[in-house]
């Protein structure tokens, strides 16, 4: 029989490091190997994933979208929108967008009217004239040519983004365009659908950055909190591309599988929505399943109480939903597989107390239910009052041209004019990817232009000057909020 050997180092090993190790070892013979072993996904190199986490309800299945009958919690799911087109189709000022939509649809009109004129040749490429201040043709906009597709300027199109964590700016929700728009004409077809839908947007599988999850109230970019990772986008509803048809992404089946568990028919798929955003937020959960989280979308474990562990107190108040998160720290909680359900039916022993457990999830979509509040209205939060320092020396002035952290991270110098000071050590706890939301802020925030130095984007409102100064007060008081959110989930224990 045949056997795979496999040596591995700390991932945090640096070069030097690594040339030790080899120097050290001399040769195959000084390397000590490990026989692997596939898992039951057919995973040879596992590098500590959790087996239990394959018992978990997957929260979206590509199988559940094709027949909808698979378990899974949400019914469909997309990545985020592929513009491969960013400097065109996105901008801070929805006037400078709708003007330069307005000359990209000339420019692409004009080069259908001569493509036709000169008989439709197939070789489109070759054919078109490319102005780079004007419209970049990506293979989008290629084939669509190629198809004779006519579009007209459409200012219903200029839409709301969800660009980078806590970034909004405003897109060209024009097909032709953008590379692939996916399934957000399902999610998000019109901005009447923003004011009562909501998506969670998590990592994709093969992550090079941690896994993170934000939520959103608009259409978001496939690299929302990550400059190479891929997110997916799980919404709360769905809709006809006319947003005359609403209808449920949780699915009946999840939705009945969690009443079930928790023995509570009020259970709604809000309440499962704000659950699993919390959940996803929670630091064993996070910690426990990194490595299955690089390899898959996450898998939705039920929070319960064991039927042999007892509370030190019981939760105050009449309804379990109103219970706050602090109620129920006297719970012992652990993280309990689909398979659970079955010991809730028929004449099987519970192996839960699901009273218990109701409070735990109660607690949770509590929770997560404040944390998509506090993210969605991150522009309503009370600013962080950070301390100010004018220089004196130059005229007063809000204008950024790009801020810039102290060594410490202490201080921001936000122009010539203004310094802040005071910023709390806690807020780059918060993090969404390899960067903290204060720092996505600062990078995003800041004037740029594009590759051939056309186009510049520009952050600065001249309808609110202080805008960004305000912001980076309001991103930091939402990282502490967020932060004492998650520091009151529920302790989980695991094996």
């Amino acid at each position: 029989m045949s056997k795979i050997f496999y040596p591995a180092v700390p991932g945090d090993w640096r070069k030097e490091q690594k040339n030790a190790f080899l120097e050290k070892a001399g040769s195959v013979a000084g390397v000590k190997w490990k026989t692997l072993k596939p898992d039951r996904r057919g995973n040879w190199i596992t590098n500590s994933t959790a087996e239990e986490f394959y018992d978990f309800l997957p929260i979206g299945s590509r199988a559940t979208k094709q027949d909808g009958h698979t378990p899974a919690l949400f019914g469909t799911y997309g990545r985020g929108i592929c513009s491969n087109n960013d400097d065109f189709v996105y901008a801070f000022d929805a006037k400078a967008l709708a003007k330069r939509a307005k000359r990209m649809v000339e420019a692409y009109d004009a080069e259908l009217a001569r493509w036709k004129q000169a008989k439709c040749p197939e070789d489109v490429e070759s054919f078109i004239r490319v102005d780079p201040r004007v419209l970049k043709w990506i293979r989008r906009t290629q084939k669509s040519l190629a198809r004779g597709l006519e579009i007209e300027f459409d200012a219903g199109k200029i839409r709301n983004s969800l660009y980078r964590p806590f970034t909004h700016r405003f897109q060209y929700f024009e097909r032709v365009f953008n590379e692939d728009v996916y399934q957000f004409p399902e999610f998000f077809p019109t901005v009447a659908t923003e004011r009562e839908n909501r998506a969670l947007v998590c990592s994709d599988l093969g992550l090079r950055s941690p896994f993170s999850v934000l939520v959103s109230d608009r259409t978001c970019a496939l690299h929302l909190c990550a400059s190479t990772d891929a997110f997916q986008c799980l919404p709360l509803f769905t809709y006809s591309e006319d947003s005359k048809e609403r209808r449920d992404n949780i699915t009946p089946k999840a939705l009945r599988l969690f009443q079930i568990f928790y023995d509570d028919d009020g259970i709604t798929r809000e309440d499962i929505f704000h659950y699993v955003y919390a959940l996803l937020h929670h630091p064993t959960y996070r910690t426990r399943y990194a490595e299955n989280l690089k390899r898959e979308l996450p898998r939705i474990p039920f929070i319960g109480v064991a039927v042999d562990v007892s509370p030190r107190q019981s939760p105050s108040g009449k309804n379990a939903k109103q219970s706050a998160p602090t109620d129920v720290a006297a719970y012992g909680a652990s993280f309990f597989p689909l398979a659970s359900v079955e010991t809730m039916q028929g004449d099987a022993q519970p192996d839960h107390d699901a009273k218990a457990s109701a409070n735990l999830f109660h607690a949770l979509a509590v929770a997560g239910k404040e944390l998509a509040e506090l993210h969605v209205h991150y522009e309503s939060a009370p600013e962080y009052k950070l301390k100010r320092h004018e220089n004196k020396a130059v005229p007063l002035g809000w204008r950024v041209e790009a801020t810039k952290l102290s060594k410490d991270k202490a201080t921001l110098f936000y122009n010539d004019f203004l310094t802040l000071s005071g910023i709390p050590p806690a807020v780059f706890d918060y993090k969404l990817g390899n960067r903290s939301a204060l720092e996505w802020v600062i990078d995003q925030y800041r004037v740029t232009k594009d590759d051939n130095g056309n186009l510049v984007s520009d952050p600065n409102r001249l309808d609110d000057e202080e805008y960004i100064v305000r912001l980076i007060g309001q991103v930091i008081t939402v990282s502490l909020a967020t932060q004492r959110i998650i520091g009151r989930l529920p302790e989980v224990k695991v094996a």
